[in-house]
């Protein structure tokens, strides 16, 4: 019987058993009383965190939010008693949505009962069928520890060692599943809206780092939905400018996990941008080794790129994203209704990283672009103006989704970067050495990284000119930069190839648009002549468009953002002086 099967049986017997129930104890008498209900538990224990039949299944009854669900059910085992009740609760409003109401009751008299803060293996054990459980426990600190004892149910791991006869060479092989989950919400922070409350009740409270520009527009409504729902939470506000990107910042975060005693199952919960997105990831990496973390985006950046991102980071040494770790949040949240307080500007670069996925990874996506321009940003997603067409509203959801679903596919195949075939790379090649020295906001920064690898692509035979006319088209037309004369300093633009070339073992592995549009290629030698010629070909190409290809708001202090090339420029006259 597959996983999505017994959690309906499991949720149908325990719904018949406390329906009629007053009492939470008599409740749980009744449940470690019933042979049948001990079977479907202990069968849900020792069923595999992963199964592609099992997501197969899902897919086909277009339930995949199910799959974590069933994941945390699957660690419930030795967790409080809330946990169980709380994913019970969850399952049944996918399953069995007439169950509910029992379900929630009971849940609710759990979460108030001192009972229902002992574990789930512990009050099963104190039944009837005690001895039994006992012996199932002990099988499974034997074969199955995962089961028995799960730190989370966000990651499972596996190894197997070998060694020669005396010992003295031993080969290990570890691997490990990763689990997360990507979503398009409407109004995350609705009271209707349980996404959050069904995580966060059954912990007892929430641990949140937000983005004091997010705190300012949205404090109220978040502790609203909190209380509302009976969950204690501890807003930590932080400035969050690329200039806040230190492992300064990082190690504040970490003394307010400590602080708060954060535990090693516990997802802090991050609301902001693409830098609280990194540092904050970065934090919740280096804490516990391990603390899980679910990242709602505040900006495009972090809604469809740096969010659910595997790669947490801070800036460093004058260099872009110097320092971090591969950690993933275990769920990533786009909201539109974020976007409705954010500047032009800010959106206008953010959709950057959503025209870098069309252009190696999806043509339709592609297409939707072009469809729909500058539209996307000036109704800021279709948040205002209520003339706004359902037409801007479906175009702007089908964009994020698309957008996302690129990413993930190209990012979580390559999760440690293990190789650099990286298709979301396709803009960051040279951008990391003059974004910050130039002022520039992310986007505009890659957006003219992606036009002059679009331009080498063309240069090399492998893009045929329409196309690359299409893409700077689009570029410009989303009003973003295709020139910075910063580009017109040869030793900086080498310096920062030969950086990435460091940076990806050797190679220069420069993603871009080959064949058609939709699909990438990679560029691996590209010496200094061909560098430079082929950026003053660039220049000649970029003043055929609008503004001669300037962007529009294209700096950080255009959107009231400390410029990082004066930060960048004090700290190395600190430097110079201290030696």
């Amino acid at each position: 019987m597959n996983q999505i099967s017994l959690a309906s049986n499991l949720i149908r017997s325990i719904s018949s058993l406390i329906e009629n129930d007053t009492d939470f104890s008599t409740g749980w008498a009744r449940i470690r009383e019933n042979k049948g209900v001990i079977d479907l538990i202990t069968s849900i224990v020792q069923s595999p965190f992963h199964e592609a039949s099992l997501d197969e299944l899902a897919f086909k009854k277009n339930i995949l939010r199910i799959l974590p669900v069933l994941r945390r059910l699957r660690a419930c085992y030795s967790q409080p008693i809330t946990i169980f009740t709380g994913c019970l609760v969850e399952l049944a409003e996918i399953l069995e949505p007439t169950l509910c109401k029992s379900l929630v009751h009971f849940n609710n008299k759990a979460l108030i009962d001192i009972q229902g803060k002992r574990s789930l293996s512990r009050i099963l054990i104190d039944g009837p069928f005690g001895a039994e459980l006992l012996a199932f426990s002990d099988l499974l600190e034997r074969t199955n520890p995962h089961a028995l004892f799960p730190t989370s149910s966000y990651r499972e791991s596996t190894g197997s060692v070998i060694s020669e006869n005396d010992d003295q060479t031993v080969e290990a092989v570890m691997s490990h599943h990763t689990f997360t989950s990507i979503r398009i919400e409407e109004d995350i922070f609705n009271n209707k809206n349980n996404t959050l409350k069904n995580i966060y009740r059954p912990l007892g409270r929430c641990i949140c780092l937000i983005d004091s520009n997010v705190e300012l527009h949205y404090r109220d409504r978040i502790e609203s939905y909190f209380k509302t729902h009976d969950i204690p939470i501890y807003l930590n506000a932080y400035r969050a400018m690329e200039v806040d990107k230190t492992l300064a910042v990082v190690e504040r975060m970490l003394n307010d996990f400590k602080q708060h005693a954060v535990a090693r199952n516990e997802p802090v919960l991050i609301i902001g941008g693409g830098v609280l997105a990194d540092t904050g990831g970065l934090a919740c990496a280096l804490f516990n080794r391990n603390t899980p973390y679910i990242m709602i985006g505040s900006s495009i950046v972090s809604a469809i790129d740096a969010g659910p991102s595997p790669r947490t980071c801070c800036d460093g040494l004058g260099y872009k994203n110097l320092s971090g770790a591969y950690h993933a949040p275990v769920l990533t949240i786009a909201d539109r209704l974020f976007f409705k307080t954010l500047k032009i500007g800010w959106l206008r670069h953010g959709v950057a990283e959503i025209i870098k996925m069309a252009v190696v990874k999806d043509h339709t996506l592609f297409e939707q672009l072009e469809a729909v321009g500058p539209e996307l940003f000036l109704t800021k997603f279709a948040t205002i103006n209520s003339h706004s067409s359902e037409r801007i509203r479906e175009l702007a959801n089908k964009i994020l989704g698309g957008a996302m679903r690129s990413y993930v596919e190209a990012e979580y195949d390559n999760l440690f970067e293990t190789h650099q075939c990286r298709p979301h790379a396709y803009g960051h090649t040279w951008s990391p050495g003059f974004e910050l020295q130039a002022g520039l906001l992310h986007g505009h920064a890659v957006s003219i990284g992606m036009g002059l690898g679009a331009f080498l692509s063309h240069k090399m035979g492998w893009l045929d000119e329409k196309s690359l006319l299409r893409i700077l088209q689009l570029i410009s037309d989303f009003e973003l930069s295709l020139w910075h004369d910063i580009l017109l300093d040869e030793e900086l633009l080498w310096s920062a190839q030969k950086s990435i070339i460091d940076k990806r073992g050797g190679n220069l592995a420069a993603p871009v648009p080959k064949d058609r549009i939709g699909q990438c290629g990679y560029i691996n030698e590209l010496s200094k002549t061909q560098l430079r010629e082929g950026i003053l070909d660039y220049q000649l190409a970029c003043k055929k468009f609008t503004r001669d290809g300037i962007g529009i708001e294209p700096y950080c202090k255009d959107v009231g953002l400390e410029d990082p090339s004066e930060v960048l420029a004090e700290s190395h006259q600190i430097h110079k002086h201290q030696k």
